[in-house]
């Protein structure tokens, strides 16, 4: 049983670290140097179901790990 959490663990790891680098960054480094960074976009479209579906993984990888760390004690 821990070893299928294990693998869900990595899968999930994986998808989440694709969602976390796929976001995009509205202003990057330009608000360092002096570029307007005061403007506040609403997430609309792909980009908020992206936002939403990293919500969720973080939160099912926390479980996971929970999971593991519970069936192990």
């Amino acid at each position: 049983m821990i070893f299928w959490f294990k693998i869900g663990q990595i899968v999930i790891a994986i998808l989440l670290m694709l969602a976390i680098l796929l976001q995009n960054r509205g202003t990057g480094l330009g608000s360092a140097f002096g570029g307007s960074g005061g403007v506040y976009l609403t997430k609309r479209g792909l980009e908020k179901k992206l936002f939403v579906a990293t919500i969720v993984l973080a939160v099912i990888f926390i479980l996971l790990s929970l999971g593991i760390f519970l069936v192990r004690s």
